[in-house]
């Protein structure tokens, strides 16, 4: 496969180029892989890719521990390249974001609803996956976000099975606070920060993490992920707070709590507490208002076929984003429309999507060129894309993500309970 680096960039106008990619393929833009590393975390190498290019950045940028999907959001890393997080399309022989992309297309790309609302693509997903637990941690909401010149953080999670052969050490998260957990509690834990560990999960409970499921998790409320490979449909923003001062061994910068804090509160323990959403935090019925399972979207078994939500809910009464997982058996065709665009990764098998090439790689060298990431316009969702699994042996999997109210229809948290037919 080709390099990216090998790609030309085209740094004026794309609107010609995006359009004309559109009408060849039609209504799909082909995406590069697009890495991100982060310096606290150790990658859990579940990501495809190749051992020797784990620390591609540099090592004192952090292992590779994630990969963003149709990214327009850039990632919030100290000394970060200026790229870092946007996702590349690929025409022919050049290059230029999904970002600038829309810039130039605007509805044409996102669909006109959302570009007359937002006027970017306002969310995007990634695999995150790491060897154990991140810290105990929180991302702000749109109004404290704001008061750093950012965006608020609602996200979501599944874990997909074909990334997750191995659990690797910590398959818990850790989910708010226990019922009864006073805030002068969690407040003499950021007081200890210098002192060891500050505790705080002595505060929390976890929960096993078991592939096929997954979590709504909205902002403002603490979370420490465990380690198995997940898919995250979230909110265009990399806003946290960390609350946790050591994971195994070692040691959170006080920084990295207050990264997205207003200045004048970097030591404001009260602001700090405050920040969380209380009653979310202490719920006792935590599990019961976020945990998720797949729903399909109707019973096309007989078809060869099955689409499933795995992603739904609302958060605070809103729709932020969904997702979905489409299983197509071995030498099936079928045509899936949509509401909305929507961005895709293949993570089992080969096949087709429209007119492009759909090939799960079982290793990729950092910047190499894949066929498994695709942007899908609402155009074409809408239309419905003719999908076909080529294998004669294997199922095709594909993951897809939408932008906020873009499916009405999407069940709601729990809905998996009442579910007739898996």
């Amino acid at each position: 496969m080709k390099s990216i680096n090998d790609l030309k960039i085209v740094t004026g106008n794309t609107k010609s180029r995006v359009e004309a990619a559109l009408a060849a393929t039609g209504g799909l833009l082909r995406l590069a892989p697009c890495w991100v590393p982060r310096s606290f975390l150790q990658p859990g190498q579940r990501l495809k890719l190749h051992p020797a290019d784990l620390y591609a950045f540099g090592l004192n940028r952090g292992g590779i521990d994630e990969r963003w999907f149709a990214s327009t959001t850039p990632a919030a890393n100290e000394n970060r390249t200026p790229d870092e997080g946007l996702s590349y399309c690929t025409v022919g022989s050049e290059r230029f974001t999904l970002q600038k992309a829309v810039e130039d297309a605007g509805a044409t790309v996102v669909g006109k609803a959302l570009w007359k609302k937002y006027g970017r693509w306002p969310v995007y997903s990634k695999f995150f996956d790491n060897m154990g637990p991140i810290p105990h941690h929180m991302h702000q909401n749109a109004r404290q976000a704001k008061l750093v010149g950012q965006e608020g953080k609602p996200e979501s999670y599944y874990f997909p099975p074909q990334h997750n052969n191995v659990g690797n050490n910590f398959p818990y998260t850790f989910f708010g606070l226990e019922p009864g957990t006073t805030k002068e509690q969690l407040r003499q834990c950021l007081a200890n920060w210098n002192r060891g560990d500050n505790g705080i999960l002595d505060l929390s409970k976890a929960y096993r993490l078991q592939p096929g499921t997954g979590w709504l998790v909205g902002p403002c409320l603490l979370h420490a992920p465990g380690s198995l490979c997940t898919y995250e449909p979230q909110w265009g923003s990399d806003v946290f707070g960390m609350y946790q001062n050591l994971v195994e061994g070692r040691y959170v910068p006080w920084d990295l709590l207050v990264k997205d804090v207003p200045k004048d509160r970097h030591q404001d323990l009260n602001y700090i507490v405050n920040q969380l959403d209380w009653e979310a935090n202490v719920d006792p019925q935590f599990k019961e208002n976020h945990y998720l399972e797949p729903v399909p979207v109707a019973d096309t078994r007989k078809e060869g076929f099955v689409d499933r939500w795995v992603v739904y809910g609302r958060i605070e009464g809103r729709q932020y984003f969904t997702a979905k997982e489409l299983t197509i058996e071995p030498g099936v065709k079928c045509t899936i429309p949509d509401n909305g665009a929507y961005g895709l990764i293949c993570v089992q098998g080969s096949g087709r999507m429209n007119n492009l090439t759909l090939d799960c790689p079982k290793l990729i060298r950092f910047g190499e060129l894949t066929e498994d990431e695709v942007f899908c316009t609402e155009d074409a969702a809408r239309a419905g894309v003719v999908f076909e699994n080529t294998s004669e042996v294997e199922p095709l999997v594909v993951l897809r993500y939408f932008g906020p109210d873009v499916n009405p229809e999407a069940p709601e948290l729990g809905a998996f309970r009442r579910n007739k037919f898996a």
